[in-house]
């Protein structure tokens, strides 16, 4: 298995501590509060609530979507519904799109996002995180019509997962996901910070739509999951307000880092930046009960998420100013 953020017991088992600040994922630390649930969504079979389908159509702005176990089971599904493909990914990116793109007879590789366009001729399938995880990157949304269309007319696709879209909505390609060849992932586990219900969307045209679920079969999203997932997507008044709350932070976080001589981008959850010493920074923050992610792979560096909290803040400033001081 891959290796991802929020693996504390990893932390504990290296460094023996558990006062850990988790910074490694960026993960919404201001989780949507949730309901209190029916009693019957432990003891019924789940199946598919229509509202929920409906309230995830409205909110992303999308034609029509399917619920999913968590963006990660259509990942691991969309593979296995084409023949033999030549397959690009964009990177660095979240690793598993090219893990099983790999995995099932398809000619992958990797390019970087400034070669994406150059790439298009040369295959039939793209796979686009925006904005991107790690770096925070993004493509316009023309240019992303544009490459569906190109792929499209070929019998192609373009995957387009904006697990990190809630706080840059501009930049979503939801509303257009009724055209052919193009599909698009959103996860209530980043912005809603409801990772552990395990549920995401997939929006594309019906008939795709139809095989992922064959695919997938039946009861794939839980009973109390939808019930969650459907008071958070229906909170307009929560949602507005976190988005201004996480503007706010993610810009604190991008100052806070330079502050300290660090150069970062992101977005509202995360920041990221190449760190020549990555792996000493991974070490210091590490020795001071501060979980955060290392990048060793297509790109070395470091990605932090949002504090929880003023102690929180405090501590990563802290050991921040002790790492310049050493840096120095």
């Amino acid at each position: 298995m891959l290796e991802h953020g929020g693996n504390l017991r990893d932390a504990a088992l290296r460094f023996g501590r558990d006062d850990w600040l988790d910074l490694s994922t960026g993960i919404n630390p201001h989780w949507y509060p949730v309901p209190a649930l029916a009693g019957n969504a432990w003891h019924r079979l789940p199946e598919a609530d229509p509202a929920l389908a409906r309230a995830a159509a409205e909110y992303y702005d999308a034609p029509l979507m399917l619920p999913v176990a968590g963006t990660q089971a259509a990942i691991q599904a969309l593979p296995r519904l084409r023949p033999p493909s030549r397959v690009v990914v964009a990177a660095p990116s979240y690793a598993e799109h090219a893990h099983h793109w790999g995995r099932h007879g398809h000619s992958m590789r990797q390019v970087p996002y400034a070669e994406l366009d150059a790439a298009l001729p040369a295959c039939d399938v793209m796979v686009v995180c925006n904005p991107n995880n790690p770096t925070g990157a993004t493509v316009p949304p023309q240019q992303l019509l544009g490459w569906a269309a190109q792929l499209a007319a070929r019998g192609g696709w373009l995957v387009v997962d904006e697990a990190f879209g809630d706080t840059a909505r501009d930049a979503s390609v939801a509303a257009h996901s009724g055209q052919t060849g193009l599909i698009v992932l959103r996860s209530v586990g980043k912005f809603f910070g409801l990772a552990g219900v395990r549920l995401g969307f997939v929006a594309a045209q019906p008939a795709l739509l139809n095989e992922l679920a064959d695919l997938l079969g039946p009861w794939t999203v839980s009973g109390p999951a939808q019930e969650i997932a459907l008071a958070a997507l229906r909170d307009r008044a929560w949602q507005s307000a976190m988005r201004r709350q996480l503007g706010d932070s993610g810009a604190r976080l991008h100052r806070l880092l330079a502050e300290h001589h660090i150069d970062s981008s992101g977005c509202a959850l995360f920041q990221w930046w190449p760190e020549p010493r990555a792996e000493q920074f991974w070490q210091h923050m590490a020795e001071r009960g501060i979980w955060v992610r290392l990048f060793q792979q297509a790109a070395r560096g470091i990605r932090l998420g949002l504090p929880p909290d003023a102690a929180g803040w405090q501590r990563l400033e802290v050991a921040l100013t002790e790492w310049t001081k050493e840096a120095a």
